[in-house]
């Protein structure tokens, strides 16, 4: 949305500013060449988000606009009254408010200390209350003067489904009682003049912090903060005449002002985005995805509870480990099974069993087997109630590394290495081992890849996972190169000419396997 100088020569509180959807916020504004007032608790580099206020501060100077960096907390009155005092006193008043900064924790009533509790409450109800209360003398004075003052919570629509409460309870708390403030200063201002409305995404927003928490992957089913300011900005412009007391929706809000590509605000356009919670379109979501695969139950689209095992099986390797560096325990119903997915140690491994986890996850056998075949979305599942998570957030958004490990694995040649191996498996025999006479070392590389050894040479044959000490001969090739070769599908000669495939060792007993392959392939494997 182009800016069109309307905000020129007005003062915004900004709280949260330093980074993510605050900041875009402040941008947009100073385009206009509006004054903006940081305040925000950053003054000191984190150690893994980006920004403070004062480079914050550099952006909206460079963008056209005024800035004043504040070190606020806004659960302290005494900060938030002296960074008023400070705006008034640099830019004679304030004009809009927009209340953004928020403390997250989503976690049950057991898992959530008071502490945390009180932390959020303080940041998001408190902080809310206390920077409107504080501003207010300054935005009744803008109203005066012939402006069109606005506070803005950046605070979801008071959505009274229990699905949003039960996972996150303390959350939806202190989030809702951002949005009760707009309920109750919106009529309360209005003969005031003063708007006060809430903003809300529709999507996931991609910030620095998300990506701490979810990990890259994530981004691509997010938008640009860059929806939230634009909207922010349509709403601020039109002050009062916009309405007050509006629970408003992104791309809603955008709608209206005739935006329809979408896709300029897509992290990774045509990918399908994260709804945000709150909303009643998170659960029309799943059951338009459900009415797109003609119905069919998530039992018939996700398969065997096993046979998911076995494609996040294939998946496993030490690059995996390396990314997601976390043990996973499903608790399953229906059936009733535990399993223990460790994505911390060696190259991984996965078993049937209890033990200790950084993160459990309890959910039924058909969502568990949809959510890894790409049919459920995870997020979607937690919103709805589906999935319980309890323990590390962090872990619990990276394992849709996973799931894209396990559902690329499961579009692989012939049902993908595991089945392949287990195949292969049931055809060797002491004839065989006598033919061939060679231990084979396969480094599988790829999302499902891993270390296989063929013996040959040794009593009636074996197979396992894992790594020889004395291989006579070491082949590297992807995974899916790897299946097509002992289906039939890609010679191996080829393979190796093509530099698909990488030999180390005895060349003479890496020919012999082709007559290896040969047999299996003849046998219909």
């Amino acid at each position: 949305m182009l800016n069109v100088g309307k905000l020129a020569g007005y003062t915004l509180f900004v709280t949260g500013a330093s980074r993510g959807i605050g900041k875009e916020i402040a941008l947009k504004a100073a385009r206009d060449g509006a004054n903006v007032v940081i305040a925000a608790k950053t003054a000191e580099p984190h150690p893994k988000l980006p920004g403070t206020i004062y480079t914050a501060a550099e952006e909206i100077v460079k963008a056209g606009g005024k800035c004043l960096p504040c070190v606020v907390d806004v659960r302290s009155e005494e900060a938030v009254q002296g960074a008023v005092d400070q705006a008034v006193k640099e830019f004679g008043g304030i004009d809009i408010v927009v209340n953004n900064a928020s403390a997250i924790s989503l976690t049950g009533t057991l898992q959530t200390p008071m502490k945390v509790y009180d932390l959020m409450n303080q940041i998001n109800t408190r902080g809310t209350y206390l920077c409107s209360r504080v501003c207010l003398p300054h935005l009744i004075k803008s109203k005066q003067a012939g402006r069109d003052p606005h506070i803005l919570n950046i605070s979801p629509p008071l959505n009274m489904n229990p699905i949003w409460f039960k996972g996150h309870t303390a959350y939806t708390i202190a989030k809702y009682g951002m949005s009760m403030c707009v309920l109750g200063m919106a009529d309360e201002l209005r003969d005031e003049g003063i708007a006060v409305n809430a903003l809300w995404p529709r999507t996931a927003i991609h910030t620095a912090a998300m990506d701490m928490i979810g990990g890259d992957d994530i981004a691509g089913q997010c938008r640009k903060p860059s929806i939230m300011s634009d909207a922010a900005y349509a709403i601020l412009i039109k002050g009062a005449n916009s309405g007050t007391g509006q629970f408003l929706i992104d791309d809603d809000v955008l709608k209206k002002e005739g935006i329809t590509n979408f896709d300029q605000y897509a992290i990774d356009p045509g990918r399908n985005l994260i709804p945000d919670f709150f909303l009643d379109s998170a659960e029309e979501a799943y059951e338009n995805s459900l009415k797109e695969r003609g119905g069919k139950s998530n039992t018939e689209t996700g398969g065997s509870v096993q046979s998911v095992f076995d494609r996040i099986s294939d998946s496993l390797n030490s690059d995996l480990v390396n990314n997601v560096g976390g043990v996973y325990k499903f608790v399953l119903s229906e059936p009733d099974e535990i399993w223990i997915l460790d994505l911390k140690n060696g190259e991984g491994s996965i078993n049937q069993c209890d033990g200790d986890a950084d993160v459990t996850m309890t959910v039924k056998g058909q969502d568990f087997s949809s959510m890894f075949k790409g049919d459920l979305n995870a997020t979607q599942a937690f919103m709805q109630g589906k999935l319980k998570i309890e323990g590390n957030m962090g872990l619990a958004m990276k394992l849709e590394k996973v799931m894209k490990a396990a559902q690329s694995g499961s579009s692989t040649s012939r049902g993908g290495v595991s089945n392949t191996m287990q195949k292969v498996e049931k055809m060797i025999n002491s004839n065989l081992v006598k033919e061939v006479g060679a231990v084979y070392q396969f480094v599988l590389k790829g999302n499902y890849g891993g270390k296989w050894v063929i013996d040959l040479k040794n009593g009636d044959g074996s197979l396992k996972k894992g790594s020889s000490d004395e291989p006579d001969v070491t082949m590297e090739l992807a995974s899916e190169d790897f299946v097509k070769m002992f289906t039939g599908e890609l010679n191996s000669t080829q393979a190796f000419m093509q530099g698909k495939l990488k030999i180390n060792g005895n060349m003479g007993l890496a020919m012999k396997l082709e007559k290896v392959i040969k047999s299996l392939t003849s046998a219909k494997l």
